[in-house]
This record gives structure tokens, sequence and C-alpha cells, in this order.
């Protein structure tokens, strides 16, 4: 019987090997670099040794074997084969500065700069990337946060129901590239022009409570939740498991914070198979 398998790919520098070690650490089989042509023999041996869930590292180091991903997941597809394509992306200035710090070049630049490979790869992946099931964000991610990220994600194993992020940001730092969805609630009164409240975050029960002691943002919230709940049975049709919810505000630090915070918890009390967790990208960054 097969079972389901793990691609995990992505820009160079944004954390892949990060990634697999996590997922070695949750007690998956990790294979690295494996040449994507052999993608349907792995699957169809079925799980790992010791019944462990299978997960297979793609990237720029295969050379032309890369560029037979595309092929290899028709294949898949064809076979009937369950797979999850996870992808890993940063910011090119954020992958510039990875790779500046480590003193190594971009598998792709040659003698270029590095900024000349990141664009090579982003073309070689553009459409490898269109098909993700699950897409990473670690531009604002250190080791560990990665880390955390992937065990929030995969912690138990094979991906049961759908699990939600409910990510708060905030506009003025961009829009997270990993958004599915994006709530912009920039029309709730801004506490940050209440002096007591400025130093405050969303978190704290005097913010939370100014933001939803205005009028209309409970009813806002539970017709969103009730929206994203009817979307919900349409996402695991389609083989759907890992959403990502950006909730955003000017800062990411008063409105967006309490409504991530509510929103993931009339998620979580509507049915078992929704699991949904919030996550703060820029509380603190001022």
């Amino acid at each position: 019987m097969s079972s389901e398998i793990l691609i995990l790919t992505g820009m160079s520098g944004a954390g892949r090997s990060t990634a697999a070690h996590a997922l070695e650490d949750l007690g998956w089989y990790v294979v690295d670099n494996l040449p994507p042509s052999l993608l349907p023999q792995l699957v169809s041996k079925g799980a790992g040794p010791d019944g462990k869930e299978f997960a297979v590292v793609v990237d720029v180091r295969g050379g032309h074997f890369f560029d037979e991903l595309t092929q290899g997941l028709d294949a898949l597809k064809k076979s009937g084969s369950a797979y999850r394509l996870v992808f890993l992306d940063a910011t090119d200035q954020m992958l510039v500065q990875r790779f500046e710090s480590t003193r190594r070049p971009h598998p792709l630049q040659g003698t270029d700069r590095i900024v000349d490979g990141i664009a090579r790869e982003r073309e070689k992946l553009d459409e490898v990337r269109s098909q993700c099931d699950i897409a990473i964000d670690t531009t604002n991610l250190n080791v560990h946060q990665l880390e955390k990220r992937i065990g929030e994600i995969f912690g138990g194993g094979k991906v049961q129901g759908i699990r939600i992020n409910v990510l708060s940001f905030g506009y003025k730092y961009g829009i997270p590239v990993d958004s599915d969805l994006v709530l912009d609630c920039r029309f709730i009164p801004n506490p940050h022009w209440v002096p007591e409240l400025r130093p405050l975050t969303g978190l704290t029960p005097q913010v939370s409570e100014k933001v939803f002691g205005n009028t209309g943002v409970k009813d806002f919230v539970e017709n969103y939740v009730a929206l994203v709940a009817s979307m919900v049975p349409g996402y695991m049709h389609e083989g759907k498991r890992y959403l990502t919810i950006s909730v955003g505000c000017t800062g990411g630090k008063h409105r967006s914070v309490a409504i991530t915070q509510e929103i993931a918890k009339q998620l979580n009390a509507i049915e078992n198979a929704i699991s949904a967790y919030p996550t703060h990208r820029d509380v603190g960054r001022e």
C-alpha cells in the first residue's frame, strides 16, 4: 500500500536543510537530493523504514535532474500517488544576506553575482512554485522559528484534517508571500493613537478589549470565521491540508494581533477537522 510523500523544495538559502532536519527530528524518513525521476519508485515502496513517513528534498544541486521535477510530479499524479509539495521561499534581499553571511556562492551564479543566480533559480522554480500545496516564507524566521513552524505543520506525521496558520502582519513591512487568504483590518480604529495602549500589543487584554469594543468588529470576525469554515470542505476535497490566513494592520502590533488570536480561537471551536494556531510576524519589530 502506498504512502503519502512529502516533497520539499524551494529557493537555495530559504532553509531546506533546516526543514529537513526538523522533519527527521519529528520521526520522518528524509531522502536528500533525490533525482525526481525516482519519485514514483520511491512512493511505490510505501512507508519508510519502521513505517516512518517519507520526505524527499529536491533542489538545484541535482543539476539537470532538477529539471525533471515537473515530469516526476506528473508521473505521481497519473499513478494516483499521494504527495504534498512544500516550497520554502524568502525575499531576494534576505537570500543575498544569507549567502553573504556564509560566504558561499549560489549554486547557479557561476561567475556572476549572487542576485543573478537567484534570478535564474526563480525562473526555474516558477512552475513548481505555482503547484505547491504549502508555501513557507522564511524571510523573518531564524533557524529555531523555522523548526517550530515545521513542527506545527507536520508534528503529527501525516497531516490530518486541515491546519490553519492565522498570521498577523504589518502592511508597512509587506504582505507575507505565503498567504493563501489576506484579511485587512485597518478599518478598525487604531489603538496606537491611545497613549496608554501604544506600548502594548494585541496580546494584552487592554488592547483586545479596545479592538473588540468597536462597533461591528465582533460580527466582522464571526462572519469571517463562518466564511472560512464554509471553504474548508472544498479545500479538503481538493487535497489542501494547510492554509495560511494573513491578517494585516498598519504595523502588525495591535489590531491584527488581537483579531488573529480571536480568529484562531473561534476556528478551533468549530470542529475537529480544523486545527488553527496564531502566529505574529511583526510583533516587537518596531
